[in-house]
């Protein structure tokens, strides 16, 4: 028989706890006794009908993700792994999940839980999906036909789209849910949506977390849960933006905006092609209209023409014959006068008015020492259209010059 190795007490129960470590289960029972530590931690035992007692710890962080809260008397299943604790020797279970055990109890957590965050209005403010959208961000599990689903109904309108895997069913699911959504705040997207095929109310227990469903109602961009459900919708499907069944609902929702603008674009083409058509009948109909009207207008101009061409031979036959008769009449004239007497006189009439012009040249009046005065450009005639300071312009036969009224005498 070998020999037992000997264990100090701290390297038993440390060799003890890495064995029971592995030992993760999932155990019923009802609350019997709850507190919180002065860190956050919970503290509780659990009983079953046989009044079999575990004491219980679930840790602040794992508390926070869990969404449900640990009183006394309620019925819940714990996952996790038995721990003893080094300094009283105590065994515990550490639970890393809790959720109500039973459809009844899962049933009146899902109303309370759905009573308050209705009062709170945290379902209330919905947000409209943007048109035309391209950057989408996913959170499902990449396993399933979901996805497949999802990409085989959404059209090629040039998406973008950003997936993040995540466990969708279980408590387990909700730390996943809750990094993913995390994720996705930092990301250039323009809507969220997040999916997950149909299910009991009890595979739908991270949907109906309390931190996942305010996490998708104070999430940046527009939010579409596609969380297939038959008759309670779960929390998160309330907390955003808009819900639909399935994700093929989902995908048509997005190509809505684009097959819209696509029926706009082939109506406004064939809008154009009609009207195009209707300019081009018209316009042959104009042109038919207008050769017709031309041929008559030629016509009638040719006629015209014809008629003006008639008329104007006529008159110039007739003026002709009116030179010609006043040709013959002055030459009758020229005949009886004696033309050559007649040009002498206005010979002579012209040499007397050549005099008197030579006589009244005002120019020949400075030649002979008489001078002209101005004032603004206009002839002088009497001293009374001067005053005293006016500059008065002098022309002279050989030249001008400018003088300044100093003195005035009238009448002399």
């Amino acid at each position: 028989m070998d020999e037992l190795r000997t264990f100090t007490v701290t390297d038993f129960i440390t060799l003890l706890n890495i064995g029971l470590k592995r030992s993760k289960a999932r155990v019923l029972g009802e609350i019997t006794e709850a507190k919180k530590g002065p860190t956050g931690h919970m503290y509780f035992s659990i009983k079953d009908e046989k009044e079999s007692v575990l004491n219980c710890i679930m840790w602040r962080s794992s508390y926070y993700f869990s969404g449900t809260e640990i009183k006394e008397g309620a019925k819940i299943i714990i996952s996790g792994s038995p721990q003893v604790y080094p300094l009283s020797g105590r065994l515990s279970f550490i639970a890393e999940t809790i959720e109500p055990a039973g459809e009844g109890e899962i049933r009146k957590r899902y109303e309370e839980l759905k009573k308050k965050l209705e009062k709170e209005g945290v379902f209330s403010d919905k947000r409209p999906i943007p048109k035309y959208i391209q950057k989408i961000g996913i959170i499902t599990s990449m396993k399933g036909a979901v996805l497949a689903d999802f990409s085989n109904n959404l059209k090629k309108f040039g998406f973008c789209v950003k997936i993040a895997d995540s466990r969708v069913e279980g408590q387990e699911a909700v730390k996943d849910l809750l990094r993913s959504i995390r994720t996705f705040e930092r990301q250039d997207i323009e809507v969220l949506v997040i999916m997950r095929g149909g299910g009991s109310m009890e595979s739908m227990m991270a949907f109906n977390n309390e931190i996942v469903a305010r996490s998708i109602a104070e999430f940046p961009k527009p939010v579409i849960a596609a969380i297939g459900h038959h008759k309670d919708e779960p929390l998160s499907a309330l907390a955003s933006d808009i819900s639909v069944s399935t994700p093929t609902a989902a995908a048509n929702l997005l190509n809505e905006s684009w097959l819209s603008a696509l029926l706009a674009i082939e109506r406004y083409e064939r809008s154009i092609l009609s009207n195009f058509e209707e300019t081009i009948d018209s316009a042959k109909s104009i042109l038919r209209n207008s050769a017709e009207k031309a041929l008559l207008v030629k016509d009638l101009i040719s006629k015209r023409v014809e008629f003006l061409k008639n008329k104007i031979q006529v008159l110039f036959q007739k003026y002709k014959n009116a030179i010609l008769n006043k040709r013959l009449y002055l030459g009758k004239l020229f005949e009886e006068l004696n033309f050559k007497d007649i040009l002498a006189q206005a010979a002579e009439r012209i040499k007397s008015y050549e005099k008197i012009t030579i006589m009244s040249n005002p120019e020949r009046q400075l030649g002979i020492g008489y001078s002209i005065a101005f004032l603004g450009g206009k002839v002088l005639k009497s001293v009374k259209d001067v005053n005293i300071e006016d500059m008065v312009d002098i022309k002279m036969a050989d030249g001008a010059l400018k003088t300044k009224v100093n003195n005035i005498k009238y009448g002399e």
